[in-house]
């Protein structure tokens, strides 16, 4: 079940001169209301990620409808008593920021689109967070645990099993995953340039600066290596343990991880999360680098297939910290869905099989896995024995998209609510 984001924070793009025209109500909801300017905004948006002809009949008047339905939410979660923490609007709100700031691709040209500075958006839209937050925390509450019965899954599908339709193709996966080390001269030279910033750092060179002019990470070099508040948990555990062990202000030395080099400056700690910023150097990994990986791997493959367990192999040597603990579980994945790099590898092989090598991306980085296809299973109709868990989610969803419809029909007929569109 999904909810609206704040109309302001998803159409950035549109402007604030528009809201800013003289406003006629096109709904009240409770002690909420909805203005022109807000349902033109959230229209436009609607059309836009949609990919909607715009003179589509009753357009305006669904998304309105959709509008309502959240105000209606917004209102119950006041009636009853709901309540979110200010640092979880303070969190919410840097995030949808800092994406916004990505997408526009600077602070500046984020603050032109808006026609004020960051810190002023913050302001004006704090109060929109928190109430789509109030809203979401009651959706959990009330949906949240929501659960169905075997009988109820037996029942759905004989009701529906025409319309369920072909299962295509499936394949369970596993992996292990090893990085290519890093080049000893390469490395050598990085910390030879990373020593140099820390060095002008410690001059009094502005972080920000030196970050903007020389750290190579994409996502942050533009913002001075503003990462924003990151709750524990989220930060690689190198990068992690030395962000953690700084106190505010403070700049770190050189930290390596799998990413490269860094050096990290601790802004501000809230609890259990922490703003910093970092400055990237990679490391370039070399041919004999690869070579040794692919060597490493090839190793597994033939203690595996001599009858070592690849779900042990994968705990003691992968480098997936997501999937090494559960044996290097990659899940079950259509075959025709699977990411480019995979499917000529996985295609070809038999249940039971394990690929040679292969070259993996993973961000701006990248590795080597050896695949297992765990089990493959043919293209068929779908039936409770085989299919059981995909019939559960199908039905699952289907039942709490009626409670959540007759819930909202509920709400309209106990909370005051008027179009005037």
């Amino acid at each position: 079940m999904k909810t609206w984001l704040p109309v302001v924070l998803l159409a950035c793009t549109l402007g604030v001169a528009e809201a800013q025209v003289l406003d006629r109500i096109v709904a009240v909801i409770d002690k909420e209301m909805i203005l022109e300017s807000e349902l033109n905004a959230q229209t436009q948006f609607f059309i836009t990620t949609n990919k909607l002809d715009p003179n589509t009949p009753g357009l305006r008047e669904q998304v309105l409808q959709s509008m309502i339905n959240e105000k209606l939410i917004l209102a119950k979660a006041i009636e009853d008593s709901v309540t979110v923490s200010e640092d979880e609007v303070t969190q919410q709100l840097d995030a949808i920021v800092r994406q916004r700031v990505q997408a526009a691709g600077s602070e500046q040209r984020l603050e032109e689109l808006y026609g004020m500075p960051i810190s002023r958006i913050k302001r004006e839209y704090r109060d929109e967070m928190k109430k789509n937050l109030l809203s979401q925390r009651l959706q959990q509450q009330r949906f949240g645990g929501s659960q169905i019965s075997r009988l109820e899954v037996e029942e759905f599908f004989r009701t529906y099993k025409d319309s369920l339709g072909e299962v295509p193709e499936e394949v369970e996966l596993a992996h292990i995953f090893v990085r290519p080390k890093f080049g000893e001269s390469e490395k050598a030279e990085s910390y030879g340039k990373m020593k140099l910033l820390l060095d002008s750092i410690k001059a009094g060179v502005p972080f920000e600066e030196l970050a903007r002019r020389h750290s190579q990470d994409p996502g942050s070099a533009a913002q001075g290596g503003e990462l924003g508040f990151v709750r524990r948990g989220l930060f690689v555990k190198d990068f992690e343990t030395a962000v953690f062990a700084l106190k505010e202000q403070e700049v770190s030395g050189i930290v390596e991880t799998e990413f490269g080099l860094h050096i990290i400056q601790l802004l501000e700690r809230r609890g259990d999360a922490v703003h910093a910023r970092h400055i990237l150097m990679r490391i370039e990994r070399t041919e004999a680098g690869d070579d040794s990986a692919k060597t490493f791997l090839n190793g597994l493959r033939t203690r595996i297939l001599a009858g070592e367990s690849f779900a042990d192999l994968a705990r003691k040597h992968s480098e997936d910290k997501e999937t090494a603990s559960i044996g290097g579980n990659l899940g079950t994945f259509e075959l025709e869905q699977l990411p480019k790099e995979l499917y000529p590898v996985v295609s070809p092989l038999k249940s039971g099989e394990i690929s040679e090598p292969v070259r993996i991306p993973v961000g701006t980085q990248y590795g080597y896995s050896i695949v297992w296809v765990r089990e493959r299973t043919p293209e068929h109709k779908a039936n409770l024995d085989q299919d059981y868990k995909r019939i559960e989610i199908v039905a699952s969803n289907y039942k709490r998209q009626k409670d959540y419809a007759a819930w909202l029909e509920s709400l309209r007929k106990s909370i005051y609510w008027e179009s005037r569109l």
